[in-house]
Order: structure tokens, then C-alpha cells, then sequence
């Protein structure tokens, strides 16, 4: 298995994930709080959070999923822009996404001292819907069960985090989930405007039976 960035990733939030479960205190300074953000000016929580995760399934479900498509992203990155480039890219791509997918939680719950969240969600739903975007007829399997192409997950699960972010009842950040997805597919379009039509003519082409 080459090492990829992928891999160095998942390797370092496993790490960092399984030193947050054996210390409590680094948890707590990790954890996405918008709270502690705003009034203690700890910035660094917008990227730190996304480097832990609540429990093991937590932490295996994000990395196994960012395993398949973080590599379809940072391939199609090197390809692009040659291989340094489109590694310091790739990285910039995920931090940001993390970043990015938080800004909209952090404006919502900023004055509430109670709200908290962690994991890397956000930049693991850029990576799928990247992905989607490069290779939109590939088929996803959910639990190696039901198979659909890429953009028609895409879209069902597209709908189903809007419509759970507008309720906000069930205690999981479906806003980093939602706006992760799109900091991914913008990001492919701005990097590769090209991949837009690509897209668009994979769609017209694609026959479910």
C-alpha cells in the first residue's frame, strides 16, 4: 500500500483521536465549542476538532470513508498539478473543507455555551462530493448492500442533510455535513471548470437500465 496523504491523514486523526479518548482535558480544548471560540479567541478548535472523534465507530466510519474517496481527490490532484502541488493542495483542500463546513455552526451557536461537536465529517463529505463530481456515474455501495452511481447518492443524501439541518433534533452537525459537500463539489469546479461539462455530459449518457 503506498503511503499516500490519505493515508498519513487517517493515520495522524486516529492517533490524535485515540490520545483525546485516554485524556479528557485534551478532548475538551479540542472540541469544536463556537462558545469558547468567539470568547477565548481559540481559533485553532476549528481545525483540532476535526482531528478527534467521539468513539471508535465514529472514527471508523469518517476514515474508512475518506479512505475510498480521499485518494480519488488526491489523485486526480496530481494529475492536474503535478505531483507537490497537488499534494499541498490536497491538504489545503481537506483543512479548509473542515473549516469551511464549520463556519455556518459556529455563527449559529456561537453565544451558546452548551453546544460542542467534533470529527473530521465535514472534509470527509468534500472528499465524497469531489469525488462525485470527478467520477459521477461510479457506483457507491452503502454497507456493500444498495448500489447507486455517485450523483444519485449524492443527490438523495444532499436532500436528507438539508431537510435533518433545517430540524436540528437528533444531535449530529448535519450543517458540516451539508457544506462540506458543497465546499467539494466547488472546489472541483474552481480548480477544474472543465469537470462542471464532464459532469454534466457523464448525467446525459447514464442509463439506470
Amino acid at each position: 500500500m503506498d503511503l499516500s496523504a490519505t493515508i498519513i491523514l487517517i493515520g495522524i486523526t486516529v492517533l490524535t483521536s485515540y490520545q483525546a479518548w485516554k485524556r479528557p482535558d485534551l478532548l475538551d480544548r479540542w472540541m469544536f465549542t463556537p462558545y469558547k471560540i468567539k470568547n477565548n479567541q481559540q481559533w485553532d478548535r476549528f481545525v483540532l476538532s476535526g482531528l478527534i472523534h467521539k468513539d471508535q465507530m465514529h472514527l471508523l466510519f469518517n476514515m474508512f470513508t475518506f479512505y475510498f474517496f480521499g485518494r480519488v481527490v488526491e489523485m486526480f490532484l496530481i494529475y492536474r498539478l503535478g505531483k507537490s502541488f497537488g499534494l499541498f493542495t490536497f491538504l489545503m483542500f481537506y483543512v479548509g473543507a473542515i473549516i469551511v463546513s464549520d463556519l455556518p455552526t459556529y455563527f449559529k451557536h456561537k453565544e451558546n455555551f452548551r453546544y460542542r461537536a467534533l470529527g473530521a465529517s465535514g472534509g470527509v463529505a468534500a472528499a465524497v462530493f469531489a469525488s462525485i463530481m470527478i467520477m459521477p456515474l461510479s457506483d457507491i455501495c452503502l454497507f456493500g448492500l444498495i448500489c447507486l452511481p455517485g450523483f444519485v447518492l449524492g443527490l438523495l443524501f444532499l436532500i436528507y442533510t438539508f431537510v435533518q439541518a433545517r430540524k436540528g433534533s437528533d444531535g449530529i452537525n448535519h450543517d458540516a455535513h451539508l457544506y462540506g459537500a458543497l465546499f467539494g463539489i466547488a472546489f472541483v469546479l474552481i480548480i477544474s471548470p472543465q469537470s462542471g461539462l464532464n459532469f454534466i455530459e457523464q448525467i446525459k449518457s447514464f442509463r439506470p437500465f
